[in-house]
């Protein structure tokens, strides 16, 4: 009995806590520098704080494909006051490292899936005498080629696809890490690499600046924001469709359920705002805000698909 009413007071408090939670400032980590996870950490930050009522500010922690960010979040305090935003690299990291700081089954709670991104742009420097699919592949098997893909990082889902990409064609092509994928893509337009797989919402403006040119899409359809661009499978490439990948928030594992609904919740609402929306919209991604669960359930999905990936592009972990 003892035992029964030390776990009401708990849930208790625990509701109690939510209810009045946030009441001071909450810190979203984002595991990488300037970048699509950045920014939508930030969209994400500006509608919790207009609808929580507390400041939520943006903390960039680069390094080793998000690992080191997503290590800061699974060792704080499971108290809602430390949070994490990041990309679908989360669910790749367990392929290809042998070891990881943390247990993605055991130190943190996928909160909500904030957006997707329907798929990915396959682009060039504009300088490169490649107009299509085909005649890169061409160009990276003459005798002397030595084009180079850069990617945010080893482990990256944009380095994933670009393996994959490598195996479908058989290209030769070297790979480029780079510390996010910002950095990734002004060495693209710098000319230091040749060719990237992107996401639409870092790669568009200079797309449409003319400094980069896009080849392919990673759809089933064309893209409705590049609609002279053709599909993998169109430009004669199969098996490379691939989505755009997710956004997700993410809090230490043992932080309150009712804090995560509430946090959830704060989300859905904060995205149902039509200003919001259209800022999440003009970066080519689609605001999501499931609930808990069904979050949790595609995230672990998320894990052993990336992992088949992984093993159909033949990359061993590191």
């Amino acid at each position: 009995m003892n035992r029964f009413i030390a776990a009401l007071l708990f849930c208790l408090a625990s509701a109690a806590s939510a209810q009045n939670y946030p009441n001071h400032p909450v810190r979203i980590v984002a595991p990488f520098g300037p970048g699509a996870p950045d920014t939508v950490a930030r969209l994400l930050a500006t509608g919790l704080q207009a609808e929580l009522g507390q400041p939520f500010v943006v903390e960039n922690k680069p390094g080793a494909n998000g690992i080191i960010g997503t290590q800061a979040v699974t060792s704080a305090a499971p108290d809602g006051y430390t949070l994490l935003v990041t990309s679908t690299s989360i669910v790749v990291n367990p392929s290809m490292q042998k070891t990881l700081p943390y247990d993605l089954s055991k130190d943190i709670v996928p909160v909500t899936n904030i957006a997707t991104g329907e798929a990915l742009i396959l682009g060039v420097n504009a300088s490169l005498p490649a107009k299509n699919v085909q005649e890169l592949i061409a160009l990276s098997k003459q005798p002397g080629s030595r084009l180079s893909y850069g990617s945010p990082g080893i482990g990256n889902t944009l380095h994933l696809a670009s393996e994959l990409f490598k195996a479908r064609t058989g290209m030769q092509m070297e790979h480029v890490p780079y510390k996010g994928a910002g950095p990734a893509i002004a060495a693209l337009i710098g000319g230091e690499i040749q060719v990237m797989i992107m996401t639409p919402p870092l790669s568009l403006p200079h797309i449409r600046a003319g400094k980069i040119r896009p080849l392919a899409y990673t759809h089933t359809h064309r893209a409705a924001f590049l609609p002279d661009v053709p599909t993998m499978r169109e430009a004669g490439v199969n098996g490379m469709e691939v989505d755009g990948g997710w956004y997700g928030l993410f809090a230490p594992a043992h932080t309150p359920a009712a804090t995560v609904e509430r946090l959830q919740a704060a989300t859905h609402k904060a995205l149902a705002d039509p200003k919001l929306r259209e800022r999440f919209e003009a970066l080519a991604l689609t605001p999501v805000a499931n609930p808990p669960a069904e979050f949790r359930k595609f995230f672990y999905e998320q894990i052993k698909a990336y992992a088949e990936m992984v093993r159909i592009a033949g990359i061993q972990p590191e």
